[in-house]
């Protein structure tokens, strides 16, 4: 069984608790990094957390909510080795794959609805890296992190 981890602000609470059992039934371990309410929280506490677990290997992919996704992906976007990438069609999350190797998925609550989401979440899990050209971008991606660009 694949794990896989979720986060999300209180605007993306609603969507994250209707995606879990969708990645459940796909044989997904999920573990939820919160929130657990809608009651108002400050979403880069929730995007730093799961970036810092991408970051540090602990998980291989995740997955971010908030409102827009823009703050999510500028907080997850902050760590080495995260290539978060906020998709709000289908194409987007299939060239996040085939082109970035994104590791973590970010979705905007108030631009996706459940059943988009669904079908971005089966793309981008399903969709693997093309390597060749792309990997000389992203060891180029790696040179900028380490300052040496």
């Amino acid at each position: 069984m694949k794990t896989i981890i979720i986060a999300s602000d209180h605007a993306g609470f609603i969507l994250k608790e209707k995606l879990k059992p969708y990645l459940k039934k796909k044989d997904f371990r999920v573990n939820d990094l919160g929130t657990d309410s809608l009651e108002s929280c400050d979403y880069p506490e929730f995007a730093s957390l799961a970036a810092r677990c991408i970051s540090g290997g602990k998980y291989k992919r995740g997955i971010l909510i908030c409102k827009s996704g823009i703050g999510s992906s500028i907080v997850a976007n902050r760590f080495s080795r995260v290539r978060a990438a906020l998709c709000y069609n289908t194409e987007a999350a299939l060239l996040s794959r085939q082109h970035n190797d994104s590791n973590i998925l970010v979705l905007g609550a108030a631009f996706v609805d459940v059943r988009l989401a669904k079908r971005i979440l089966d793309i981008w899990l399903n969709t693997e890296f093309q390597g060749k050209r792309h990997k000389r971008r992203l060891n180029q991606i790696k040179e900028i992190e380490r300052g040496l660009r």
